[in-house]
Order: structure tokens, then sequence, then C-alpha cells
């Protein structure tokens, strides 16, 4: 993983996600819709040919459950990838929401 793999977040009107840039275009996203104060849905995962089987889009999931900890927020899964992991990994469960 290089350097400039930095997992960055934003959300502005109800939409967020976690994701790196690699020169000013989006290589890896993982997306939600906020449901409301304390609760968000995570609707997509996309990571980049150049970095699959680099466990990047773990590395997002990892990222948004970090923040969920921090902020007391709930996360549900509509994305079959964050859905699965959330399934089979029990240490990340505390924040989900089924």
């Amino acid at each position: 993983m290089q350097a400039d793999s930095e997992i960055r977040h934003e959300e502005a009107n109800g939409q967020g996600a976690f994701f790196i840039e690699r020169e000013g275009k989006r290589v890896a996203e993982q997306a939600y819709r906020r449901l409301d104060e304390h609760r968000v849905v995570i609707v997509h995962t996309e990571v980049d040919a150049s970095l699959r089987g680099q466990g990047v889009a773990r590395r997002l999931l990892d990222t948004a459950v970090a923040w969920a900890r921090a902020t007391g927020t709930r996360v549900k899964a509509t994305c079959p990838y964050a859905k699965a992991q959330f399934e089979k990994d029990a240490s990340i469960r505390d924040v989900y929401e089924a």
C-alpha cells in the first residue's frame, strides 16, 4: 500500500463516504447514507482494479467502524460486501444493526 493511500472521510447533505484519492481521482470508496442522527447505512463499496486484492475494501470498512465507534453511530448495510463482512466478523459487529 502506498503512502498516498490515506483514507479520507466526507459527509454532506445526508450522504457520506470513506475514500482514497490518487491524482484527484477516487480509486476506492465506501459510501453511506444517513438514516438519522445516530444511524447510517453503507450502500456501496468500490475499489479500482489496480488496488484489488490488497485489503483496501476492508481498510475502508475498518475505518468506518472506528468512526462509528468514536461517534456513537450505528451502522446498517445494504452493500453486499459490507453486509457479508459484518455477518462473518464478530469483532466489528458492536456497531452493526442488522
